[in-house]
């Protein structure tokens, strides 16, 4: 299948990804409730106060604000997981690890413990009920947006994750690596059983990195590492991560006072740009006639939308339709996301959700 033929199967129905690029930090001891609530910018004691599963989106900041690391943030009993891009996941350790002082904290990488895929499409659900064991104690009942809980699937033990990469309902599956193939052959089994309203067979694509990098693109997701590291939560459009009516946490002062302001000098905005063959690599500089507004942080080749992309421009040339330009071309700023996203909204503009 066709990378625009998996795109499209995604945006139909549902896409089963490898998802090998992503980490696992767990976060043990005695004082990890309170030590990680002053962490990260999630309300970890009201997911302490909720059911097991209870989850949210979060950044880890600096001082100054800037963003380090996002994380999907899921409590297991007496264990936090701490969600995000593998490739950082000994940053966002090292990172943490200055902050352990006299705390009884563990900081442990399962990144290798737990193979992971995700299910991405408006059947993701659908197809996910196919596998869930209906077994005593395993309702069908499957977590909402952000949030986390624990099934047997086919069989085998499942970690589930309500988030993913595409802007469509998602799901991030961890199971025990020596048991990632049996999840895997079970999945494809089951969505050739999948059916719509009408009994017609819903469409099924194995994807890989670089199709989900497109449907990621298409939503309008920032991603750590492309749009995210060194920029202020407000400037990647992030509010959403941040937990307003806690106490203090690593950064806070710097997003209360950008709160209280109401405004960040730059903003994360789609680019469609004019001419495929012209269309600039990551890091190329944006212009507004002379002026220097922005960068491009990533380009796509989308089967529907043509050369679009994601990147920084200077507030006063946010707004849709602005022209910028730069070295062999130009684009126009465009709303997010680019597409219309059947699970409604793109997860950026969406509230986080703490239990």
């Amino acid at each position: 299948m066709s990378s625009a033929e998996t795109i499209s199967a995604v945006r139909r129905g549902v896409g089963l990804f490898p998802m090998q690029t992503r980490g696992l930090l767990e976060v043990r001891g005695e004082d990890r409730i309170r030590w990680l609530d002053g962490m990260i910018s999630g309300d970890v004691e009201a997911l302490a106060k909720g059911p097991d599963g209870s989850g949210c989106y979060a950044t880890l900041l600096t001082n100054r604000g800037a963003i380090i690391a996002d994380l999907h943030v899921g409590r297991f009993g007496e264990v936090f997981w701490l969600e995000s891009t593998r490739s950082e996941i000994a940053s966002v350790k090292e990172s943490l690890e200055r902050f352990i002082i006299a705390d009884d904290v563990e900081l442990v990488d399962q990144s290798d413990v737990f193979g992971a895929w995700g299910l991405e499409g408006p059947e993701a659900e659908a197809l996910l009920g196919l596998l869930i064991d209906q077994g005593e104690g395993q309702a069908s009942t499957l977590p909402q947006p952000n949030q986390w809980c624990e099934k047997q699937c086919a069989g085998v033990p499942v970690r589930i994750g309500a988030f993913g990469m595409s802007g469509e309902r998602a799901f991030q599956l961890r199971v025990p690596i020596e048991q990632a193939e049996v999840l895997q052959n079970a999945i494809v089994s089951a969505a050739a059983d999948l059916k719509d309203a009408a009994g017609k067979p819903v469409a099924f694509a194995l994807g890989d990195d670089a199709a989900l990098e497109v449907l990621r693109v298409e939503a309008g997701l920032p991603a750590l590492t492309s749009e995210l590291a060194g920029v202020l939560p407000p400037e990647a459009r992030l509010e959403h991560a941040i937990a307003t009516d806690k106490g203090c946490y690593v950064g806070q002062e710097i997003v209360a006072r950008l709160r209280s302001r109401g405004q960040v000098n730059h903003l994360l905005v789609g680019l469609r740009f004019s001419d495929a063959a012209s269309a600039p690599s990551p890091d190329t500089e944006l212009r507004v006639g002379d002026r220097k507004t922005g960068r491009v942080t990533v380009r796509a080749s989308s089967p529907s939308q043509g050369e679009i992309g994601l990147g920084f421009v200077r507030r006063e040339h946010s707004e849709p339709g602005t022209r910028v330009v730069f070295d062999g071309g130009d684009a126009a700023v465009a709303a997010l996301p680019f597409v219309e996203l059947s699970f409604g909204s793109t997860p950026t503009s969406k509230s986080t959700d703490s239990a």
